[in-house]
């Protein structure tokens, strides 16, 4: 290569945006750095302990026109090979991103779909995917749809994550209590002033939940790795717990769940990017229940790298460059328990960690929130408490081991008293 040509401008850049905070930033820095590959963060803020975030190109989520001139000023003179986002938060932004720059990307209107509820429910109607019966009200007519619902029922927000704000209702007491805490909750968000008035609601699903990751290129969706989640979720809330993989269904069904996500995909519209789904495996069949348009969150990542023998973030690198990639598959099974909030408080201490991470098949023992720190758990909070990995020869040895580590583990938490304004 000719000494005068600066090897970046040449090998291209990854454009990566993130919020500020994101804890994804991290794993894809790394990613980038074992691919060799050049990362470019544009971020909300200049003000971050992270270099390649402080150093990175800075924009107004809010303002896209702007936020759009920024980058495009910045990267005038560098070749861009993709935009990858790392939240939800910046999903729509990265594809109008891609978009500018003539690179593969989603449609903003699919983009949509994967945060509003009720518009993807709508969506999937539509098309003829599998949707439960759902209907939107205002929170200011709860004590009314409560009367008119057939039970039990499921209340959602329009928008959010991670089964916040999520809650059953079995009778119109529980409903308009449902409705009057999800409400609060939406109050609190980033939102429009529709979604922070409606609610969903949608009819309850009987059935093992599931979730997937995967990648759709050229409209096609590739499955990368099917999480059980073995023990049931049936509310009131519906906190995540387990996640072992692979999954121990019949391979049938296995092949049901990835043809009923490829069939939302295409409803959505998804054309490019990784993907992250949940649904549940029902008498009627396999029934979306949230799709984003991003990978896995959380540590829960590092059960794709044991299973395929790659980290996550580099195999979405390299597919998001339409590179060839090579998995080397794991006999053994993989799970995690995410850590749940068990009350309201302050955390104290964490008891029991030595013993929990000496149980057999249980690799480590990640606790997230450090004493000090008030807990809040779902439907208001969206925190964990940590996380619990494990690796077994079998899927019942990896279950035992992560529900044996947690028994172990002790939370002291204090009361919290909150003074009300008079």
């Amino acid at each position: 290569m000719p000494s005068h040509i600066n090897p970046e401008l040449e090998s291209g850049f990854i454009l990566l945006v993130a919020p500020a905070r994101s804890y994804r930033v991290a794993s894809y820095l790394d990613a980038a750095t074992r691919l060799n590959r050049h990362l470019l963060i544009v971020s909300d803020s200049e003000y971050s302990l992270v270099s390649s975030i402080a150093e990175g190109i800075h924009v107004d989520f809010g303002q896209t026109e702007q936020a759009l001139a920024t980058v495009l000023d910045a990267i005038v003179d560098k070749r861009i090979l993709a935009v990858i986002a790392t939240d939800d938060r910046v999903v729509t932004l990265s594809s109008q991103f891609a978009q500018a720059l003539g690179l593969p990307h989603n449609a903003e209107s699919a983009t949509r779909l994967t945060y509003r509820k009720d518009l993807a429910r709508q969506q999937l109607r539509e098309q003829g995917c599998n949707a439960p019966d759902f209907q939107v009200f205002p929170f200011r007519e709860a004590s009314s749809f409560a009367e008119k619902v057939e039970y039990p029922v499921v209340l959602k927000p329009l928008m959010l994550s991670g089964s916040r704000g999520v809650i059953r209702a079995d009778n119109a007491d529980q409903f308009i209590q449902a409705s009057e805490r999800i409400e609060k909750i939406v109050g609190l968000e980033s939102a429009d002033d529709y979604e922070k008035s409606h609610g969903l609601i949608e009819g309850f699903l009987a059935g093992e939940e599931i979730a997937i990751d995967g990648f759709v290129q050229n409209g096609r969706f590739l499955p990368l790795a099917l999480f059980d989640k073995p023990e049931p979720l049936n509310g009131p809330c519906f906190e995540e717990s387990f996640y072992i993989t692979p999954s121990r269904l019949p391979q049938v069904t296995q092949q049901a769940i990835i043809e009923e996500v490829e069939r939302c995909c295409l409803a959505y519209g998804l054309t490019h990017g990784p993907i992250h789904a949940e649904a549940r495996i029902t008498d009627q069949g396999v029934f979306l229940i949230e799709m984003a348009s991003r990978t896995i969150g959380g540590q829960c990542a590092q059960l794709i790298e044991f299973v395929l023998g790659q980290k996550l973030e580099q195999i979405i690198i390299r597919m998001m460059c339409f590179e060839p990639v090579e998995f080397e598959h794991n006999n053994r099974h993989a799970g995690v328990l995410m850590i749940p909030v068990p009350r309201q408080g302050m955390l104290k201490r964490v008891e029991g960690l030595l013993e929990a991470q000496q149980v057999e098949y249980v690799s480590h023992v990640e606790i997230h929130i450090q004493p000090g720190y008030e807990l809040v758990p779902l439907p208001e909070g969206s925190s964990y408490l940590g996380f619990i990995f494990a690796s077994a020869p079998g899927f019942d040895e990896t279950w035992q081991a992560l529900r044996e580590s947690h028994r172990k583990l002790n939370f002291v938490i204090a009361p919290v008293w909150h003074l009300q304004a008079s």
